[in-house]
């Protein structure tokens, strides 16, 4: 159901892995705004240019972490998805769980500060993976039938992680009967 990702030059990959690190360990010592480019380029060993080769600030870099994080859940969940659209949308469920269960843990001092960034990246991950698959299936309206699961997706799976009463996989067996009639 789902597309296959774009390859990236593994020096890419290496530098930018550099920079989430280094702004991973900075954001555990100190607050976002405390944290400079000059602080994450010499945390990661790497030069300030090098980083603006990248990244325009450290909001894109914040940015970039959350789309490469909530893409890997996805891309994890769904690698061995092929059994149907049904379950490739349960599949999906179950990485914003994943994802949104690995921030609360990683960024406890941060989550509220950086929630709407964590939901309109998720969003924007889910609507970039739904989409193609939704139009290779020839279903009419893949745009809102996308925006629309990936907004439905998205605002269940945080309302569940600030709840926790449920397991992840309880919650993916709720909300999928109410969101699979959008695929039909």
């Amino acid at each position: 159901m789902l597309a296959e990702p774009a390859r990236i030059d593994p020096r890419v990959c290496r530098t930018r892995q550099m920079l989430f690190q280094a702004f991973r360990s900075l954001l555990a010592e100190k607050s976002f705004d405390s944290i400079k480019v000059l602080d994450i380029a010499k945390r990661s060993t790497l030069n300030r240019a090098t980083f603006y080769d990248h990244f325009p600030d450290k909001f894109a870099l914040l940015e970039a972490m959350i789309r490469e994080r909530i893409s890997a859940s996805i891309a994890a969940r769904t690698q061995h998805s092929s059994t149907g659209c049904e379950e490739a949308l349960r599949q999906i469920i179950l990485a914003a769980c994943d994802f949104l269960a690995e921030v609360s843990s990683a960024c406890q001092k941060h989550q509220r500060q950086f929630e709407p960034l964590v939901e309109s990246q998720m969003k924007a991950v889910m609507y970039k993976t739904l989409l193609p698959a939704l139009r290779d299936h020839g279903m009419k309206n893949p745009e809102l039938r996308a925006t629309m699961l990936t907004w439905a997706i998205a605002g269940a799976a945080l309302h569940w992680s600030r709840q926790k009463k449920t397991s992840a996989e309880a919650f993916a067996n709720a909300v999928l009967p109410m969101a699979h009639p959008l695929l039909e």
